[in-house]
Formats: structure tokens, sequence, C-alpha cells
């Protein structure tokens, strides 16, 4: 059994059809690259595996158990954790306050919860910010502060939205070092990403919408070969 399943998931808005039909699994422990031209609908597929959205029909499974429909807090109490496009930090907050605010979630104690923050911090090279605020680092810093405070949520699965984008190649060299070192914490993590060269080395599996529909799913060596995600990306010509 996978850790997350999405079972013909649709979501509709009136008219507009954002997915359609979408099956995929992620396995414990996995990388998972969701990738697609604009408006293929990821996004989407994100926010009704968090439960910002209720899937107009289909079903998705977190460890075995149906998700689909839960509010937000319950997902994240299930075990989804999630960063945004926009590191949404809250900038008069110091660094560590950010985090402590997401391990609360599970942790009462505000101490306990403020030795969390501090060792996450750590974990994502960002130790030295701890008593500063937020509104002072640099967006590749607050992209990785999205990062630890979603990991102290305790997933089982991150959500990661475009945590490359807009990063030089350094940037992206240490944020893909932070991926790589949640998987060997066996927190599997679903990427929507654009910066193909930063997630194409490190996924496991790929998964491609154009249109709120799956083309393709497999490895990046099949993928990247794949006719129809090479049209999608690139036209038929």
């Amino acid at each position: 059994m996978s850790l997350l399943e999405l079972h013909g998931v649709t979501k509709r808005f009136g008219g507009l059809t954002a997915n359609q039909d979408v099956s995929f699994t992620v396995d414990a422990g996995q990388i998972v690259g969701l990738i697609g031209p604009n408006g293929a609908g990821k996004t989407t597929a994100f926010n009704c595996v968090a439960g910002f959205y209720a899937p107009t029909s289909g079903r998705i499974e977190l460890d075995g158990k149906t998700i689909s429909g839960l509010t937000p807090e319950a997902c994240a109490r299930a075990g989804v954790g999630r960063t945004f496009q926009v590191a949404r930090t809250f900038t008069s907050m110091t660094a560590c306050e950010n985090v402590m605010a997401a391990a609360l979630l599970h942790e009462r104690r505000v101490g306990a919860a403020r030795a969390e923050a501090l060792k996450l911090l750590a974990f994502v090279n960002l130790d030295h910010f701890a008593d500063k605020p937020a509104g002072s680092m640099t967006i590749s810093e607050q992209r990785r502060l999205a990062v630890a405070r979603a990991l102290a949520t305790v997933p089982k699965l991150l959500l990661m939205d475009e945590v490359m984008a807009g990063l030089n190649p350094s940037e992206v060299r240490e944020m893909v070092k932070v991926v790589l070192a949640i998987r060997e914490r066996g927190i599997a993590c679903l990427i929507v990403e654009h910066v193909l060269e930063g997630i194409m080395p490190i996924a496991d599996k790929i998964v491609v919408l154009d249109r709120g529909i799956k083309i393709a799913d497999g490895t990046p060596t099949e993928v990247s070969r794949n006719p129809a995600v090479i049209s999608a990306y690139l036209g038929d010509a």
C-alpha cells in the first residue's frame, strides 16, 4: 500500500475543470515531482490533498485512510505538511517563533516546542537566524524556514510548492540538499516544481499534468522521453 493514493480525483470550479480523473501514488520515503505547464492543475491537486479543496469526485487516501474532504487542520493532524508558492512567514516574529507556531500543533509545552524548532532550524541551516525577525531573511532563507515550519507539524508526507522558484543555482543546490535530507528521515515529498534541473535528478518518480489531465507517470528518464510531455512543454513542432 502506498502512503498517498489519488483515485480518479476531479476538481471543478463551475464550468472549469482544473483536475480531471487524476490518479497517482506516492510511497513512503519517496520523492515525487509533480510537473506540467502553467495552468496544468498542479496546485489544485496539492490543495485537494492538503484539504484546502474538497474534490468534486474521486478519493484521496493517506496511509490507507480517506482524507479527501477533511479540513486543512485535520489533514495536517493526519500527517500532511505543506509549503506554499509564496513563503508565508510571520515577518514580525522570529524564525524560531515561526517554527514554534507549527510545532504547537502536536506539542502543548512551549519549552518543548522551542527545542524542536531550534533542531529544525539547524536541520535547514538556519539556526543562526533563530532569534532574528523572519522579515529580515532573504527569499531563499524564507523558503527554508517554510520547510522547517512544515516539518514541525510532524508530517508523513510533505507537499512542497515551487520551493526552488526564483533561487539562484547555489540556492537551488542548498534546497536540494534539504529535500534529500528530508527523504533520509523517511518523510515522503511531493514537489510541484518548474525548476526541472532541480527536481529531475533527485525524484524517484515524476507525474506530469497538462490541462488538468495526467499525461505521464514514471521515472525521470521515462518522462523526459515521453512524446506527450515534450509536446506539452515545447509544442508539437
